[in-house]
C-alpha cells in the first residue's frame, strides 16, 4: 500500500432524539377534586333522600297550567322590559355624551333618580300613580285616562322594570361607545357623514363588543328582578307559585318549582350569550373562543394517552472523497 493511499473513515452525524416531555404532576389537584366530588356526592345524598324536600310534589306542579302561565307571563315581561331598557339606554348614553350641558345634566339627573332608588320602591311607586295623578293627559286636551283603569299592575311592573333598567344601559352603552377609538368619528366626519349616521353605522357595530356581554348579565338579572312584580300582584312565575302554596300549605316545593325554571331559562340565556358574545368578538381576536362542544372535544382528546412521538432516523454524511472508505 502507497503513501498516498490513507484510509478515510466517515463521518456520521446524527440529529439530536426527541426531547420526551414529561408532564408535571399535581397530586394537590386530585386531591381537592376528590374532596370536592366527596361534597358534591354528599349534598345530592341528603337532599334527594329527605323527604321533607317532597320531590313528588314538586314534579306534580313542574308542569302545571297556573305555572307555565306565569313563565310566559314572566318571559314577556323580561322582553318588553329589556326592549324599553335597552332603548331608552342608547338615547341617555348619547344625551350623556351631548356637548349641550342641558341635555347631559337631563341624562345625569335621570340615571341618578333611577339608580339610587331601589327598584321594589319604583314597582310600588308606579302601581301607586293614580294617588298623584288621577286622570292621565300626556300633555294634550285630546286624551283623558283614568290611572286606576290605565296603570294596572302589569303596566306599573313593565314601567318600573324598563325605566329602571334604562338608567343602567345608559352606563353600559357609554362604556361601549368610549371604548371606540376618536379616530374613527373623526375619519366619519371626514367622509361627511352626520353624527347620527357615525353612531349608528361607525361606533355602535364596534362598540357592540363591549355591549353585549353586561347586556347578557342584565338580562338575567331581569328576568329574576321580575319576581319583584309579585308584591303588586302580577301573575308571574313566584306570584303562581305563590297562589298555589298559599292554598296547598306546599311552601317548599312551589319554591324548588319555580327555582327550576329561573334556572333553566337563564341557562338558555347564558348559552345564547355565549355564542352572541363569540359572534361580536370576530375581527377583535385572531383566535375565537372555544364553543362548548369544542372544549368537550378537546378535554376528551386529551385525556387518551397520546403514542411517543417516533424518534427520527439517524442520517450519515460522507464527505466528499471519501465515497464509504474504498481503499
Amino acid at each position: 500500500m502507497s503513501s498516498n493511499d490513507t484510509t478515510k473513515t466517515p463521518v456520521t452525524t446524527g440529529r439530536p432524539e426527541a426531547i420526551q416531555a414529561v408532564p408535571v404532576r399535581h397530586p394537590g389537584r386530585w386531591v381537592s377534586g376528590v374532596i370536592i366530588l366527596v361534597i358534591v356526592v354528599l349534598m345530592i345524598r341528603s337532599v334527594a333522600t329527605n323527604k321533607n324536600f317532597e320531590w313528588g310534589v314538586v314534579g306534580d306542579y313542574l308542569f302545571d297550567d297556573s305555572i307555565l302561565q306565569g313563565l310566559l307571563k314572566t318571559l314577556y315581561l323580561t322582553v318588553i322590559s329589556m326592549v324599553i331598557g335597552v332603548v331608552l339606554g342608547v338615547i341617555l348614553a348619547v344625551m350623556r355624551l351631548s356637548k349641550n350641558p342641558l341635555v347631559s345634566s337631563a341624562s345625569w339627573f335621570y340615571i341618578w333618580v333611577f339608580r339610587g332608588t331601589p327598584l321594589l320602591v319604583q314597582i310600588i311607586f308606579w302601581f301607586n300613580l293614580s294617588a298623584l295623578y288621577k286622570v292621565i293627559t300626556f300633555g294634550t286636551p285630546f286624551i283623558s285616562l283614568n290611572a286606576n283603569d290605565f296603570i294596572t299592575p302589569f303596566l306599573a311592573g313593565m314601567l318600573a322594570l324598563g325605566l329602571n333598567e334604562g338608567a343602567y344601559m345608559s352606563e353600559i352603552v357609554r362604556a361601549g361607545i368610549l371604548s371606540v377609538d376618536e379616530g374613527q368619528q373623526e375619519a366619519s366626519s371626514a367622509l361627511g357623514m352626520s353624527r347620527l349616521q357615525t353612531m349608528r353605522r361607525i361606533i355602535l357595530p364596534q362598540a357592540m363588543r363591549v355591549i353585549v356581554p353586561p347586556t347578557g348579565n342584565e338580562t338575567i338579572s331581569m328576568l329574576k328582578n321580575t319576581a319583584l312584580v309579585s308584591v303588586i300582584a302580577v301573575p308571574e312565575l313566584l306570584y303562581s307559585a305563590q297562589i298555589i302554596y298559599s292554598r296547598t300549605y306546599a311552601t317548599i316545593p312551589l319554591l324548588i318549582v319555580a327555582s327550576i325554571w329561573y334556572l333553566v331559562i337563564t341557562s338558555i340565556m347564558s348559552f345564547g350569550q355565549y355564542y352572541l358574545e363569540r359572534y361580536y368578538a370576530r375581527g377583535s381576536t385572531r383566535n375565537l373562543p372555544e364553543t362548548p362542544i369544542q372544549k368537550l372535544k378537546r378535554v376528551l382528546t386529551s385525556n387518551r394517552r397520546q403514542p411517543p412521538p417516533p424518534t427520527p432516523p439517524s442520517s450519515e454524511m460522507h464527505l466528499p472523497g471519501s465515497l464509504g472508505g474504498l481503499r
